[in-house]
């Protein structure tokens, strides 16, 4: 078999200097390097991007459920002063107010929350009561 000539031929092509064409072609590579490092530092920022956007989310979503569970134990004051003020009619002479206790409230709004108030409730008291109560039994 005999050897191939044609890696011994020049061309004769406009541009073919080998030593042009080298360097025309690592300045285009090295353009193309650079291209390809700013693409990939683009797609790493934006996978950071998206990491922060969606943990950004996940925690609105923490706080959406926060704001649904505060709406609904502010919900239930309502019932929570009805329950106290039943527990109150039922037993007055236990509980002694004086008016420190009482919280100050403006007459308009005094029609509006009439009945509907916090009230402390003196443990000590009461645990005093009950252990008088059940050793005169």
């Amino acid at each position: 078999m005999r050897p191939s000539i044609i890696a011994n031929r020049t061309s004769y092509a406009p541009g073919s200097n080998p030593q042009t064409n080298s360097a025309a072609t690592q300045a285009r590579l090295l353009e193309k390097k650079k291209e390809y490092d700013g693409v990939a530092a683009l797609d790493r920022a934006s996978t950071q991007y998206l990491e922060r956007v969606t943990q950004i989310a996940e925690q609105c979503e923490i706080m959406s459920n926060a704001g649904e569970c505060h709406g609904q134990v502010l919900a239930q004051w309502m019932r929570m002063v009805k329950i106290l003020n039943l527990f109150r009619e039922a037993f007055p002479p236990l509980f002694v107010f004086t008016h420190s206790d009482l919280p100050l409230v403006s007459s308009a709004q005094d029609d509006d929350q009439k009945g509907e108030q916090l009230v402390r409730l003196p443990i000590e008291d009461l645990d005093a009561d009950s252990s008088h109560e059940s050793q005169q039994r």
